[in-house]
């Protein structure tokens, strides 16, 4: 897989990959065994620290068009941002069909994956869904994404599914 993220109008979008964000370093390392098991290519798979993704962030909120304001990808970049400063690590999955986003998805809850988000050219979808997620209601470029949360922020996810003690992510305050 390239090594540079895929980009539209100036943020991260990798058209045919899904994004996943895990708590800690130990479940994104228990989501890379879950894809071995699943004999996906080491090279389908892309790994970001908190640091790291944040640090992507920053170029992106730098470097965003005024277009990428009109659909979602401004609005992920900042939940992705929300997650990063609270120590999430990421993995981004090259996956060739549905089925296998889906089937991908599913071993990557297991690992303990918070989200598993499948970029297509015009939608993006997410593929983890979570008892606790309040039912979806409206999301626009101005309200923000929808965090299926009682406060309607992605941050708040880290506090209802907080990581476990063992972890090894290193949350920091929120902005």
């Amino acid at each position: 897989m390239d090594s540079s993220p895929a980009r539209a109008y100036g943020v991260f979008k990798p058209v045919g990959h899904m994004v996943v964000s895990f708590p800690t370093a130990a479940q994104a390392d228990d989501g890379m065994a879950a894809l071995q098991a699943l004999n996906l290519p080491e090279q389908d798979v892309r790994r970001y620290t908190d640091r790291e993704m944040l640090a992507q962030i920053d170029q992106d909120l730098r470097q965003a068009s005024p277009v990428a304001a009109v659909g979602q990808e401004l609005n992920l970049v900042k939940a992705h941002q929300a997650l990063a400063e609270r120590g999430y690590h990421w993995l981004v999955v090259r996956v060739d069909s549905d089925e296998a986003a889906r089937n991908a998805a599913d071993a990557l809850k297991a690992a303990g994956a918070e989200r598993a988000q499948l970029y297509g050219r015009f939608i993006i979808e997410e593929l983890i869904e979570h008892a606790a997620d309040l039912p979806q209601v409206s999301e626009s470029p101005d309200r923000g994404l929808d965090a299926q949360t009682p406060s309607g922020r992605e941050a708040e996810r880290a506090q209802i599914r907080p990581a476990p003690a063992q972890g090894n992510g290193t949350p920091r305050p929120e902005r």
